[in-house]
Formats: structure tokens, sequence, C-alpha cells
């Protein structure tokens, strides 16, 4: 099993930074290929949500200078959003909250679609026609900058974040759809997505190491992961 595991693995990192949804191809795949994975093992589903520990490391390092000038903004504001970095910072917060609520309110709900690949498959269809959608509203003009976006706004791209819960739905194109309808130009719609993005994977991926060590993991999976 180590092999289809290292693929799986191979599989999530190439996936995770395009809008396709690495999570729907983590069902579909190895389904169609018929490899002998259980999907519903109480460790599939942390295994998976930890492997993206690695897509959060990478977003950091690449991001870090955003992250450093946001905090710095924060810290100068003294918590307050009266500057441009420190509300950039806020409304990454605001971003933050709905998928990380119905994350944790929904879990065993989410574990339950792992179990067979319709539906997954389905996902990544809807998915499609989002990002159909998403390529014709590139090419509108933005209507409103980024450290401007209203909190009711990013809400709204926190929610449609939350859409990645559903295995086949992409996260990174569920937010710059959202960020592109509702008045962000491409860049800004991009950067805010993936500056959402470090957050609440980081977090799932911390939350779900405990639940990976506690549910009988194989020792070829500890390898995989390392």
């Amino acid at each position: 099993m180590h092999l289809y595991l290292l693929a799986i693995a191979a599989l999530q990192g190439v996936t995770e930074l395009f809008p396709i949804s690495s999570l729907g191809h983590s069902i579909l795949v190895p389904a169609l290929l018929h490899w002998p994975i259980d999907r519903t093992a109480d460790w599939f589903l942390p295994f998976i949500v930890v492997l993206h520990l690695g897509t959060a490391t990478a977003l950091l390092i690449y991001f870090w200078r955003d992250w450093a000038r946001l905090i710095g903004g924060w810290l100068r504001a003294r918590g307050k959003a009266s500057n441009p970095d420190a509300r950039l910072l806020w409304l990454i917060v605001v971003g933050t909250i709905p998928a990380g609520l119905l994350g944790l309110l929904l879990a065993h709900k989410i574990k339950a679609l792992f179990g067979g690949f319709t539906f997954a498959a389905i996902a990544l269809l809807l998915n499609g026609l989002l990002l159909l959608g998403g390529d014709y509203l590139k090419h509108r003009r933005g209507l409103v900058d980024l450290p401007k976006l209203g909190w009711s706004r990013a809400f709204l791209v926190g929610l449609a974040q939350a859409l990645a819960l559903i295995p086949g739905f992409s996260r990174s194109g569920a937010t710059l759809v959202a960020g592109l309808g509702l008045g962000l130009n491409y860049a800004d719609s991009a950067k805010f997505s993936f500056l959402l993005a470090t957050p609440i994977i980081a977090a799932a991926g911390v939350l779900e190491v405990p639940k990976l060590l506690h549910a009988g993991v194989p020792h070829e999976l500890l390898g995989t992961i390392a």
C-alpha cells in the first residue's frame, strides 16, 4: 500500500495549488484505478488533510514578505483596522471564519462523503462550471481594491472557501471566482485566495494530526507523510 499512498501524496502536491480540487482527485483517482485503499478508514481523511501541511508551508514561505508586512501593520495599528495592512489582515480573519466553523460543525458529515466517488465526480463537474464563470469574470475591471474590500464581502469569500469542504470543489477556485464576482480584479482576487489558504489549511492540518496518530495508523503511512 506504500506506493499507493506515495502516489496520493504526489497527486495532492500537484493538484493542490490548481483550482481542480486535490481532495476530489484524492478520492476519484484511487477509486477509478481500483487502488487497495479504504477511503472510509479512520486514518484516510486525517491523512489527506495532514498532507496539506506541506502546501501551507510552501504558501507561507512564498508569501512571507506579505505576512511580515501585514503583521507589522497590525502591530503598528495596535490591532485596529486603521491602515491597509492591518485591515487586510482582519479581512483574512473574517474570510477564514466560515470554513473554520463549518469544518468543525460538519466534520462527521464530510467524512461520510469519502465512501463513494460519485459525489466527488459530480462536484468536480460543478467546479468546472464554476471555473468557466470565473474565466468570464476575470476580464471585468476590478471595482474595489483588496484592502478596501468590505467585511461582508470578505465573509462571502470565506463562505465560498467553505465549498472546498465538499470533495470535488476547489478552495482556490471557489475563492478566486467569489472575489471576482464581488468586485476584485484578477490579481487581487488570486492574492486574497492564497492568503486565505494559509491559516485554514495549517489549522486543519494541525487539528488532524492527533486524529491520525490515534486512528491505528499503518506504519507505511507515517513514512509517506515524513
